[in-house]
């Protein structure tokens, strides 16, 4: 059976073949009706040879009566969202064989026909390096427990020979303390390096598929009439490039976190050019009928900071306000000067913070109870909090559940 999907072979060669991820697109009767050879490759087949084939030929056969159920309740109540939350799966190739897999799903019409576009990635080589992490630190734990019995012998040695003993215990437990905080640190970078390898995965997948979906519908749409169906596809484009630009510029930002106050760039920029960059880039992400009203005249103070960095903190708040507020409510971003300081807030009609999650709102990597479900990694506000005090400034707020969210930067006006 062949594929009504792609009528643009060009476009089809160059965006599906070019995907590094597997590819697969069923239509409602879970029947596959297109393959890109990643696909292919990962399960044993040529790409061809799965077209027309069951969707239950790549799914290992104790899973198929539960894939049925969950495809046929994803398919009613369709969304773009990741496959399998909470749960391992697993693909099967030709020769019989199975593998663990992730997986983005992709709902989409065409021509009034339900179609699913799955993004699929192996991560056998991932899930081994979680294996071999959990084992080190298992290891670790053992030698944590094997250096406290030698400790302890040592110790009760020491009493028995009365040999400066209130002295020799003394510096037995510090050298414990030394030993117990050594590895506590290591297997907690461990952990931090599995959590933040699939963070990236997910955080950067999502919104290439979506990226690669608009792209391939828009090519569809010709004519003058479907222009404005071809803008939307656009403006998705647009708005996913925008949120990973604002993600690797997060990531990169670490970096200069760790380095120290010393790797800042002070230059002299003007606060209005600076305001109307980060709105008119905020701008792109907005909602339907979202408004960031802000003040489109104002003193033209000019500070000397690092224009980047405060760039890179504005454009985090507007950007969770964004993120976290419905359609058709409005975004405020207030700015005041004092002789020595700025003052920014940016205001919202969103969510809110639940009060038991406000005390960990500035850790890195920590998302709030009812901010689970929105994309995010949880560094943006830690980044914030601590370019600001290693600047000199601060950042507070004030939220409010279901009710919004006011967050308050103060950074001093340096003199060069």
């Amino acid at each position: 059976m062949k594929s009504q999907f792609f009528q643009n072979k060009n476009v089809f060669n160059i965006l599906f073949e070019a995907a590094s991820e597997g590819i697969i697109v069923v239509d409602s009767s879970q029947t596959i009706t297109a393959a890109n050879t990643a696909a292919g490759v990962m399960f044993g087949y040529e790409a061809q040879e799965l077209i027309g084939e069951s969707l239950n030929i790549l799914i290992p056969t104790n899973y198929h009566s539960k894939h049925s159920h969950h495809f046929s309740n994803f398919l009613e109540h369709s969304e773009k969202r990741q496959m399998g939350h909470g749960r391992d799966l697993y693909g099967q190739r030709k020769d019989g064989s199975t593998f663990p897999v992730e997986a983005g799903l992709n709902p989409f019409k065409i021509d009034g026909k339900d179609f699913v576009m799955s993004l699929i990635i192996d991560i056998t080589v991932r899930k081994e390096t979680q294996r071999q992490i959990t084992d080190l630190n298992a290891h670790l734990e053992d030698k944590i427990a094997l250096r406290t019995a030698e400790l302890q012998e040592t110790i009760l040695q020491l009493e028995k020979s009365n040999l400066n003993l209130e002295s020799e215990i003394s510096k037995r437990k510090r050298a414990e303390k030394k030993i117990k905080s050594a590895l506590q640190k290591q297997k907690e970078l461990n952990d931090l390096k599995t959590k933040f390898l699939s963070l990236v995965s997910h955080e950067f997948k999502t919104p290439l598929s979506g990226i690669l979906t608009s792209a391939t519908l828009a090519e569809k749409y010709k004519e003058a009439t479907q222009q404005d169906k071809r803008e939307k596809h656009l403006g998705t484009i647009k708005s996913k490039v925008h949120y990973l630009n604002n993600i690797l510029n997060d990531f990169l930002s670490i970096e200069r976190l760790e380095s120290g106050a010393g790797q800042y760039k002070y230059t002299s920029f003007s606060l209005k050019r600076l305001i109307n960059e980060v709105v008119y880039n905020a701008n792109i992400t907005l909602k339907n009928g979202q408004e960031i009203i802000y003040p489109q005249e104002i003193s033209d103070v000019l500070l000397y900071q690092d224009e980047k960095i405060l760039e890179l903190i504005l454009t985090n708040l507007l950007s969770n306000s964004i993120k976290y507020s419905p359609e058709d409510t409005n975004i405020t971003l207030e700015v005041k000067t004092s002789k020595e300081t700025v003052y920014f807030k940016v205001r919202d009609e969103g969510i809110g913070i639940p009060e038991q999650d406000k005390k960990h709102i500035f850790e890195r990597y920590f998302r709030a109870e009812n901010a689970v479900l929105n994309q995010g990694t949880g560094i943006g506000l830690n980044i914030a909090k601590t370019h600001l005090e290693n600047l000199g400034g601060h950042i507070y707020f004030t939220s409010k559940e279901d009710a919004g969210t006011e967050f308050f930067v103060e950074i001093p006006i340096l003199n060069p």
